[in-house]
């Protein structure tokens, strides 16, 4: 055997073992070859921290991403890594730190470049650059990271890499692109899924077919993606999470619940002092949610007390108490059970939502009144906060509606009449504001959906056709809602359209099993169960 032949044969063992090995230590974060020119010890670093980043594991693949740097200090890809380490793609106040990243490798672009050896790595840094020093803010940044990366994508249109991140690029570019967002959504969702058809095991194929489809009409496409980036990915909480975005939209809630409360237990269990705990209020709010449309109001304490402990971990922690603010709100809404706590001015939006509707619904008109008047106020702070303005027309529109109610009561028809004519015009100015938004996804926003509210307004004033159209939107939009297929059986019933009736109250019944439950005792009746 010639020495060529011996080298040979040896350098195919050690890639065939390096790559048994890689897969090996990839098992928790997916399956995906990003061959670069770094030193082998430190690309395995790196390696990890790419799966990690492709699933979001923000501080896990800063780890990851370092360690490679102190194997190998010119490892030009590694810094690359680290940039998109310290803020979501998608969302966040500009941040310095990914520029600062980047100026370890070099001070001048000429300088970092001059240290990637390959063009294909030369385009990855200057995609890196785009993200981290274009001048302006974030949008500006997350469109030139999204146009670089179409350059280095239009390069090398076969390299799986470049397209996974030209996709996440895409999707991050979306939120900033105005009305282009649903087609650039729509774009990099068409390049995930042609990735998840050649490697059903990348973490970021699945996970970006998820965000990319995330709304109420396409959602189906993504329901394969999220069943199997469910197991992709077990070391990051974020993995964890993200297939309850289209759980949610198929009112798939066991799965919600389940994930959500997997995602909370690896995020705690990783947590440490001084880490952000993004992760940890995100699984809560999300696995309060669905266990709430299942109709366990333990569980969902259960969720607020942990929220309380996170918060408790961070004190100074703005996000921590305002998902606990949400939470608590949440609670008192979708389990009925009002609550006329101390009126502040410094309560939050979701806070007087549910304080509104409990005095609504517990005869405190005056307090009513005076949370819409408090809202309108906030509006007028924030005249752009569509979900903000829907919440102040359901409380002003419950409350002229049982103002309304009150003087048709007491035989005063011609003043209670135009006055529910009113007081129904601002919930459907509601339900139209909805409307006009952004398709729902993810947890319901407000936190009591304007379809919702708006069917239960119409029913209760004897307009049960109308009630019925309300609800089947609001079904459509939030499927499998308990309390809108409550809803939507209760309108059914009152048109005598018993088949209908039939049909909604069997699926409450495969949601809430609780027979201590009214609207259960309710449902089985009708059905001679």
């Amino acid at each position: 055997m010639s020495k060529k032949l011996s080298l040979t044969l040896i350098l195919a063992i050690c890639a065939s073992f390096s790559s048994l090995l890689r897969a090996a230590e990839l098992d928790d974060i997916g399956r995906f070859d990003f061959p670069t020119s770094g030193d082998p010890a430190a690309q395995e670093h790196f390696l990890r921290g790419v799966g990690f980043l492709h699933s979001f594991g923000m501080t896990q693949a800063g780890e990851e991403f370092r360690k490679a740097q102190e194997i190998d200090g010119d490892f030009a890809m590694a810094y690359w890594g680290e940039t998109f380490t310290y803020q979501h793609p998608f969302f966040g106040a500009k941040d310095e730190r990914p520029g600062q990243a980047l100026m370890k490798l070099g001070a001048t672009s000429e300088e970092r470049l001059s240290k990637a050896p390959t063009e294909r790595e030369k385009g990855f840094i200057r995609a890196a650059e785009a993200y981290a020093l274009t001048v302006g803010g974030m949008p500006e940044r997350r469109l030139a990271w999204m146009n670089a990366m179409a350059d280095l994508y239009q390069q090398f249109p076969d390299d799986r890499e470049v397209a996974a991140f030209y996709a996440v690029s895409t999707l991050s570019g979306a939120t900033a692109s105005g009305t282009a967002r649903e087609r650039l959504n729509m774009r990099a969702g068409a390049l995930a899924l042609e990735l998840f058809k050649e490697n059903e095991d990348h973490p970021g194929a699945a996970h970006y077919v998820i965000h990319a489809f995330d709304d109420p009409v396409h959602a189906p496409i993504a329901l394969e993606a999220a069943f199997k980036y469910a197991d992709t990915a077990p070391a990051v909480s974020h993995a964890r999470h993200m297939p309850t975005h289209i759980f949610i939209q198929h009112g798939k809630w066991n799965e919600v619940s389940q994930w959500n409360e997997s995602a909370f237990n690896a995020a705690y269990e990783l947590w440490k002092p001084g880490d952000t705990v993004g992760d940890q209020n995100h699984s809560s709010d999300w696995g309060q949610y669905g266990d709430l449309q299942l109709g366990d109001l333990e569980r969902s304490k259960l969720w607020i007390s942990r929220a309380e402990q996170v918060l408790k971990n961070n004190p100074s922690d703005n996000r921590s108490a305002g998902t606990l603010s949400t939470m608590r709100a949440r609670h008192t809404i979708e389990s009925q059970h009002w609550n006329l706590s101390s009126y502040s001015e410094d309560l939050s939006a979701t806070e007087l939502l549910a304080l509104g509707l409990s005095a609504v619904a517990l005869g405190d008109l005056e307090l009513a009144n005076k949370v819409a008047d408090r809202m309108a106020e906030m509006v007028s702070d924030s005249p752009n906060s569509g979900t903000l303005k829907i919440s102040q027309l359901e409380i002003a529109g419950l409350a002229k509606l049982a103002e309304a109610k009150n003087q048709i009561a007491k035989g005063m028809s011609a003043a209670g009449l135009p006055m529910q004519t009113e007081a129904l015009a601002l919930l459907e100015e509601a339900v139209d504001l909805a409307n006009k938004g952004r398709m729902p996804n993810g947890a319901a926003n407000p936190l009591k959906p304007a379809h919702e509210l708006g069917g239960e307004a119409f029913l209760a004033v004897g307009q049960a056709e109308k009630a019925a159209e309300l609800f089947e939107q609001s079904l459509l939009r939030m499927p499998n809602r308990p309390l809108s297929l409550l809803g939507a059986a209760r309108s059914y019933k009152e048109m005598g359209n018993a088949g209908k009736a039939s049909e909604k109250y069997a699926a409450l019944l495969a949601v809430w099993s609780d027979d201590s439950h009214p609207a259960v005792q309710e449902a089985k009746k009708y059905l001679n169960y």
